[in-house]
Formats: C-alpha cells, structure tokens, sequence
C-alpha cells in the first residue's frame, strides 16, 4: 500500500476505495517512456505499460490502449479489431487537452470519469501484475492485470504486431 504521507494521485484513490492493493514507483518526472521508466525503477520493461490515446476516425470517444513499453501500437490492428478504418495517435497537444493529464502521466484509472473504452494489448494476458501511470509524471502503480481489468471495464485487444 502507499505511503500515507505522500500525496495521492486519483488513481491512488480509485484503488483505496475499492480496496484495491498496488504498489508506487516514484522516479524523475522528466521521464516520459515506458522503457525509461522501467531502466529507472530496475523492472523488466515487459512488466511496464504505456496508456495511449487514439482517436476513431469517426469522432467518437477517445480510446485509450494500454500496451507493453517497449511495443508499438499498430494502428491498423485496432481499426481492424474495432471494426473501424482510419484511426490515429492523438498528439501531445491533443492527448493532453482531452485527458487533464501531462503524456507519460496518462492512465486510464484516473480517468475513469471520462467512460472512454480502454483496451490492453494481449501480452498483458501472460502477467499476473503489471506496472502502469497513476495519473502523474513520475508516479507509475503495480497492480494486478484482472484488478486493472475489472475497474476500467477493459477488453482485450491485439494492438501490437506479432
């Protein structure tokens, strides 16, 4: 559980309210990248998420893919999977307007209010726990995957290449 005197991200209490146990990795703020979080905090980057935000070409919500640091998203293979054409990457600017959130700070725990679909790549299904951004530069949580599942209402997506 966290430690009581540090300040609480929503995430943080999310998990508090539904009695969820995670663990906090705090590290520099300047780092942005799954991979440089997981060289800073001494985990394998197989075990560190990225929360990205793509936008569906046909101006519906935002979705937001939780995929693994050291992967890229494949466009195509969402579209395909949602049944959509024509979806893209948010930029910084946009992603950071949409969520109130700084990129490498971007988590769909904090954002729960927003209702926006969340979807985790597949490799996540190999983990039992994996480490994602608490809504904070500088702040990532280690939680369990169905936990992390259950509380955003997630599906299962194959987002990366093979």
């Amino acid at each position: 559980m966290p430690d009581k005197n540090k300040a609480k991200t929503n995430a943080m209490r999310v998990l508090d309210q539904r009695h969820i146990p995670y663990q906090v990795y705090e590290f520099s703020p300047d780092i942005h990248s799954a991979v440089g979080v997981a060289e800073a905090v001494g985990l394998p980057v197989r075990e560190v998420y990225k929360t990205l935000v793509i936008m569906p070409p046909s101006g519906k919500k935002p979705v937001l893919v939780v995929v693994q640091g050291d992967l890229e998203v494949s466009l195509k293979r969402v579209g395909a999977a949602l049944g959509e054409k024509g979806f893209r990457m948010a930029t910084h600017k946009e992603a950071e307007q949409l969520t109130g959130l700084q990129v490498g700070g971007i988590s769909a725990l904090a954002l729960l209010n927003k209702q926006w679909p969340v979807y985790v790549d597949v490799h996540a299904r190999a983990l039992t726990e994996f480490v994602v951004s608490a809504g904070k530069r500088g702040v990532n949580l280690r939680l369990k995957v169905e936990d992390f599942m259950n509380i955003t209402g997630a599906k299962w997506l194959e987002a990366t290449e093979p």
